[in-house]
């Protein structure tokens, strides 16, 4: 493999998703696109870059792109985030609000949907005192597989067992084999959407709570700023933020602040401002 084959594919998937592939990442190269390499006979790295950056070459462009994301995910992840939406976030929230306006929530990168799912499980359990408060879930992710993957919302054992409570998963689900379905009624509060973090946000509209946990980390700092202060864009000054654990806006941006107390949770500041150096 040669390092001009592999900082032309690195420069492509920066341009089209974001993701920094470091040298260190060769191995992941390998492993994610030596199938895809075989089935299509494409001889190697080089080969594969002209064919991806070719004009007939966007649904193979896709793929690879597709591969070489990655789809970590699990219901309720890390739990304390999922607590603070279900006691402060979305109290405070439909508090605020008046009647009839919808509480709107962004589940970004949403891979196969368990995060999207967990926060439709907890407003579904906020019922009894949200009333008839309308709350949008949407999900998105770049990927069509993942996205077909979530609107099933079907599940293995393994993957129930990693952060869904029991009493969740016999109020939500029904099991088909050695897999697991999850109900109709909360498959529906969510709003599935192809969407690169890359994109113009706009169109999605504006957001009360976003969920954008684990995926900055893949990002460069100019990457992760540009991204932060297009969400910052479509939040409402009560809005709330929450990144993943090891995630950050020290340094990245001013138009977040930390919430005291609250790893992981940020609030918009106003805006616009530039960019911490």
């Amino acid at each position: 493999m040669s390092q001009a084959a592999f900082s032309a594919l690195a420069a492509f998937l920066h341009a089209r998703s974001g993701l920094v592939l470091g040298p260190d990442k060769l191995y992941l190269v390998e492993t994610r696109l030596g199938a895809l390499m075989k089935r299509e006979k494409i001889a190697d790295l080089g080969a594969l870059v002209a064919r991806i950056s070719s004009p007939t070459g966007e649904a193979l462009a896709r793929e690879v792109v597709e591969l070489m994301t990655t789809n970590e995910t699990f219901f309720f992840r890390d739990g304390k985030p999922f607590d603070h939406v279900k006691t402060t976030a979305l109290k405070r929230l439909h508090a605020a609000r008046p009647p009839g306006q919808p509480i709107r929530i962004w589940s970004a990168a949403c891979s196969t949907g368990q995060e999207a799912y967990s926060l439709a499980m907890i407003v579904d359990e906020a019922r009894p005192w949200l009333g008839d408060r309308r709350v949008e879930i949407i999900g998105t992710d770049l990927s069509r597989d993942v996205l077909a993957r979530a609107r099933e919302g079907l599940y293995s054992q393994f993957e129930v067992q990693r952060g869904l409570p029991i009493q969740m998963l016999v109020k939500y689900f029904r099991q088909e084999g050695a897999s697991w379905r999850l109900c109709e009624a909360i498959r529906a509060m969510v709003t599935w959407r192809e969407f690169n973090l890359l994109g113009d946000l706009r169109p999605l509209g504006r957001f009360d709570i976003v969920f954008c946990r684990n995926v900055l980390i893949y990002f460069d700092q100019p990457t992760k700023a540009r991204v932060l202060a297009a969400i910052a864009a479509q939040m409402p000054p009560d809005g709330v933020l929450y990144l993943g654990g090891a995630e950050t806006v020290l340094g990245i941006t001013d138009r977040f602040a930390a919430v005291a107390g609250e790893r992981g949770v940020y609030e918009p500041v106003a805006g616009p401002r530039t960019a911490a150096a």
